[in-house]
């Protein structure tokens, strides 16, 4: 299914939410959500860098065709599809030099996840070669086991191109019950409220409940990277995107990223009489680091 596609599948099935709880929402309203995205401007120096005084029109081509033509027109095809697009090219030619390491490092900054590379590669080594892919295999292991700062070093602009719905604004008026930097953007104000959550890499709520005398509760539904969802008691669920978690009000529970991936998701609040969230205290750190 096309990213447009699942867009407009998805906004039907928040606009069925609001329809169940009885509360209008205007088609138009839905449809505005398929926001245009500005693209990314990537500045490159690496070919006059090193090419500069011995072959400058091939170091013009790397710098200012390749990369701020090319990779710049992220508006029409994202950094992250790039990014897999580049790194398979270069699989199949079986290079496994400084180019495929920037291009893993540049992937990974892309919001490319463990996961989704060792399946490019597992799926890449049937069509050019399992050689190939072993070679490929040990340097996205160096770099995607490579220590945090790495990971964390991707942009909230390089990941905001890899979602449909906005990152928003640090969310700084509920900084002190979150592990690490979050973002919040509005998509419904009136109505039933829907909101698009976003978690930097590592970045986690505490644990909390929602409560209500009657009806309340929340659902969740992932709109991009990796993350997890877990009730008290209960193991962790990882959420990719297209999963959705309805929580019962009452439930102590806490969400957010992976600790290598960015993480969206909708949040939708289910009317309920006497709502309101109790914060309690953050994830365990050493709970936490068991996920991967």
């Amino acid at each position: 299914m096309e990213r447009k596609q699942w867009l407009r599948h998805l906004a039907a099935g928040i606009l069925a939410v609001v329809a169940i709880s009885g509360i209008g929402l205007q088609t138009g309203e839905v449809l505005a959500m398929e926001q245009k995205k500005e693209p990314v401007k990537v500045v490159q120096t690496a070919g006059r860098d090193q090419l500069g005084s011995f072959a400058p029109d091939f170091a013009r081509y790397n710098d200012d065709i390749l990369f701020g033509e090319v990779w710049s027109a992220n508006d029409k095809l994202s950094l992250h599809d790039r990014s897999l697009v580049t790194v398979t090219a270069l699989v199949a030619q079986g290079l496994t030099d400084s180019s495929l390491q920037y291009h893993m490092t540049t992937a990974k900054k892309n919001g490319v996840t463990r996961t989704e590379m060792a399946e490019i590669l597992t799926h890449a080594a049937f069509y050019a070669g399992w050689p190939k892919a072993w070679a490929a295999f040990r340097m996205a292991k160096e770099v995607w086991d490579g220590n945090a700062e790495s990971v964390a070093a991707g942009s909230v602009e390089a990941y905001a191109q890899t979602i449909f719905f906005p990152v928003g604004q640090p969310n700084d008026a509920y900084a002190r019950y979150f592990t690490g930097q979050s973002y919040l953007a509005s998509i419904v104000k009136d109505g039933v409220p829907v909101v698009n959550v976003t978690f930097e890499p590592g970045c986690r709520n505490n644990w909390h409940i929602h409560k209500a005398s009657k009806g309340g509760g929340q659902t969740l539904i992932c709109v991009g990277g990796r993350g997890y969802y877990q009730e008290w008691g209960k193991a962790p669920v990882e959420l990719l995107p297209g999963d959705a978690v309805h929580i019962p009000a009452g439930v102590k529970h806490w969400h957010g990223a992976a600790p290598d991936s960015w993480f969206s998701h909708l949040a939708i609040e289910v009317p309920g009489e006497d709502s309101s969230n109790e914060w309690l205290e953050p994830v365990d750190e050493k709970e936490y680091a068991k996920l991967k």
